[in-house]
């Protein structure tokens, strides 16, 4: 299975599958980000910086800024979709729900 995978118009865009997918100028809601050091933060994306898989999701690293307190930069790794195994169809991530930046990793710590 292979899946087309692209930044457009200078990151402005998101291409899957040679269809424009996720675009920038939306708000993401961040929370336990190290962007800034609202909590949560309202980012303002302005371009996607870099792209890729870790199947079956499309992750994204965006450049923008906190609307609250004005700080620029960076994000971590987003969620930005998921690709379905059967139809190769790709679903968006809803950018005005809770995203926690970075690739997943265990969020609890097992008791001892």
């Amino acid at each position: 299975m292979v899946v087309s995978i692209h930044q457009l118009d200078d990151g402005a865009w998101l291409s899957v599958n040679d269809s424009r997918s996720v675009p920038v100028s939306e708000l993401w809601l961040l929370a336990r980000h190290d962007f800034c050091d609202c909590e949560p933060a309202d980012f303002l994306a302005e371009g996607f910086v870099e792209v890729g898989v870790d199947w079956p999701d499309v992750e994204g690293r965006i450049a923008g800024q906190c609307v609250q307190c004005g700080a620029s930069g960076v994000t971590g790794w987003l969620a930005l979709g998921r690709v379905e195994r059967e139809s190769e169809e790709f679903h968006r991530v809803d950018p005005s729900s809770v995203h926690v930046p970075e690739r997943r990793t265990r969020l609890a710590t097992p008791s001892e």
